[in-house]
């Protein structure tokens, strides 16, 4: 019998799919690398260890897993039941062993790409609300699911770095920062990489950042430092 493949053929939602499952696989990558020793040591977020930034990720997967279900059956499966809940799930996770947390990160993976898989064409376009209370259409989980792992994947500070990261999830993920930007109230910025420009609440004199499209985006995300600060995005 052949290997079983997603329901969908939406070409977006595939290459989504991909994007996502790309960023697990980069993200279990830097994992395997990680040596079990170094599960407490400080990962690029602040006040959080690697083991923190793990059992986020594997956590991660199973919220989103209960918003595919959510989509597949119309019976509303939140998230997580409050940001509290989230934050003392993390909490927890972080006291896990590395061989556990290991499994927590590779098993919520798969239940997650089987969620993804057996999803019915029609029920791709079901509205679920994030955790922020906004709705969207259960095609956004895949997206979610592709800036966790991604960024996150970076925060072990075990080697990853954002100029090995796909030109296709940056160009997004900086498209997604300077939304969040416009939205608030922010400085004007125009960021330039050459070939593209970035530009977030035009002005006559804004606050010019340029570089490659990988340092942007790293700046931009606050994983990066420059001579002007980034503003917050989340």
């Amino acid at each position: 019998m052949g290997a079983r493949v997603d329901r969908t053929s939406d070409p977006a939602i595939l290459a989504d799919l991909l994007l996502a499952r790309r960023g697990t696989a980069y993200f279990l990558r830097k994992l395997r690398e990680l040596p079990d020793g170094e599960f407490g040591g400080d990962s690029l977020l602040a006040g959080w260890t690697r083991s923190h930034v793990i059992a986020h990720v594997g956590y991660n997967a199973r919220a989103l897993s209960r918003l595919v279900n959510w989509a597949a059956t119309g019976v509303e499966t939140p998230m997580y039941a409050s940001p509290a809940d989230r934050d003392h799930e993390i909490e927890f996770g972080a006291t896990l062993s590395p061989n556990a947390l290991r499994n927590l990160a590779e098993h919520s993976a798969v239940h997650l790409n089987v969620e993804w898989r057996d999803l019915a064409p029609s029920r791709w376009s079901q509205q679920v609300r994030t955790i922020r209370g906004r709705a969207v259409p259960a095609t956004e989980t895949a997206w979610m699911r592709a800036r966790e792992v991604w960024l996150h994947a970076i925060d072990l500070d075990n080697g990853g770095r954002f100029e090995e990261l796909p030109e296709e999830f940056l160009r997004r993920l900086l498209d997604d920062v300077t939304s969040s930007w416009a939205a608030r109230d922010v400085p004007s910025f125009s960021l330039r990489t050459g070939a593209e420009t970035y530009d977030v609440r035009p002005a006559d004199h804004p606050i010019p950042v340029t570089g490659t499209l990988p340092a942007l985006a790293a700046w931009a995300t606050g994983r990066r430092q420059r001579d002007v600060t980034a503003p917050r995005w989340l």
